[in-house]
C-alpha cells in the first residue's frame, strides 16, 4: 500500500508540473483517490470511466449542445446508474473517484468530473463552473449553437435562468439573487482542489488535523503555488506542533504574497513561532 501511495503521489506531482489545459481529470482524480485507498482498485474505476467514454462515442455526435447534455445524461445517469449521493451527502467516498464508480454515487463534483471528462473524450468543449455551494458545469454546441448549464447532482438535468435562480435562493437564502460571476468557468485545476477541498473540510469537521494536513499536502503536490493552501498548511503544522514546518510554509506563503494584511500577519506568526522555538 505504501508503494501505491507514493506512486500516485509521484504522478500527482508530475501533473503539478503541467499546464492546466494538459491535466487529464479524470487520471488526476484517479491518483488522488488511490491515496485515500490504496488497497482499491483504481485500474478498475479507469475501467468503468473508459465504458462511459465507449458508449457515447459509440453514438453519433450532436452538434446541439442540448442533445449533447441529452446523450451524456442518457450514458452517465440513465444506463451508468451514476447519482448525487443525497442521503449520505458528507461521506468521504463520495469524494474519491474510484469510491464513486464502485457505490455510482458522489458529491456534484466528483459527478461532474466524470461529465467534462467523457465530454472532452467525444471532443466537445465543456467546463466546470464556479456557482456557489454547488457545482455545474457548462457544455458547448457548435459556435452557432448556445451552451446549457447543467447539473451533475440533478441526474444532468439542463438549467435555463429562472432554474439558476431558484437554485441559489435555496442555497442562500429566498432574497438571494443571481450576480456577476456565478457562471464563471472554472480552470482543471481548480476543478480538482475542489474536490480534495470536500474531503479537507470533512476531516478538519471530524477533528482529523493529520488527514488534513495530509490532503492539503497532496493539493500542493498538484498546485504549487497556491498561496492560500500553503498559508493553511503552515497553520495546521502550528497547530500539531511542527513549528519547523510551519515556518516554513509560511515562508512559501509570503513568497507568493508579499504585500498585504496576510503578509503582515504571516510574518506575525512566524515570529511567534520562531521564539517558540528557542
Amino acid at each position: 500500500m505504501a508503494d501505491a501511495i507514493a506512486d500516485a503521489r509521484a504522478a500527482i506531482e508530475a501533473a503539478g508540473r503541467l499546464p492546466d489545459d494538459e491535466l487529464d481529470l479524470a487520471a488526476v482524480a484517479l491518483q488522488l483517490a488511490r491515496i485515500d485507498a490504496p488497497e482499491a482498485d483504481w485500474r478498475g474505476a479507469q475501467a468503468r470511466i473508459s465504458e462511459l467514454v465507449r458508449a457515447v462515442l459509440s453514438q453519433e455526435s450532436p452538434r446541439d449542445a442540448e442533445a449533447r447534455r441529452a446523450l451524456l445524461a442518457h450514458v452517465i445517469h440513465d444506463e451508468g446508474g451514476y447519482t448525487g449521493d443525497s442521503e449520505s451527502y458528507d461521506d468521504l467516498r463520495n469524494a474519491n473517484l474510484i469510491r464513486v464508480t464502485e457505490r455510482r454515487r458522489g458529491l456534484p463534483v466528483a459527478i461532474g468530473l466524470l461529465w467534462l471528462h467523457v465530454a472532452e473524450a467525444a471532443g466537445w468543449s465543456a467546463r466546470g463552473l464556479d456557482f456557489p455551494g454547488h457545482f455545474l458545469i457548462a457544455l458547448d454546441g457548435d459556435t452557432k449553437h448556445g451552451a446549457v448549464v447543467v447539473d451533475p447532482f440533478g441526474g444532468g438535468i439542463g438549467l435555463p435562468a429562472p432554474a439558476l435562480r431558484a437554485l441559489i435562493k435555496r442555497i442562500e437564502g429566498p432574497e438571494a439573487e443571481l450576480r456577476p460571476g456565478m457562471l464563471a468557468p472554472m480552470s482543471r485545476r481548480a476543478v480538482l482542489l475542489r474536490l480534495q477541498t470536500n474531503i479537507r473540510l470533512r476531516r478538519l469537521r471530524d477533528n482529523d488535523l493529520e488527514g488534513a494536513l495530509g490532503c492539503t499536502t497532496d493539493m500542493l503536490r498538484l498546485a504549487p503555488d497556491a498561496a492560500p493552501l500553503w498559508r493553511e498548511a503552515a497553520v495546521m503544522n502550528a497547530r500539531l506542533g511542527r513549528l519547523g514546518a510551519a515556518i516554513e510554509g509560511m515562508e512559501r506563503f509570503l513568497e507568493l504574497v508579499p504585500s498585504g494584511e496576510a503578509a503582515t500577519r504571516g510574518r506575525d506568526m512566524i515570529e511567534e513561532w520562531r521564539a517558540r522555538l528557542h
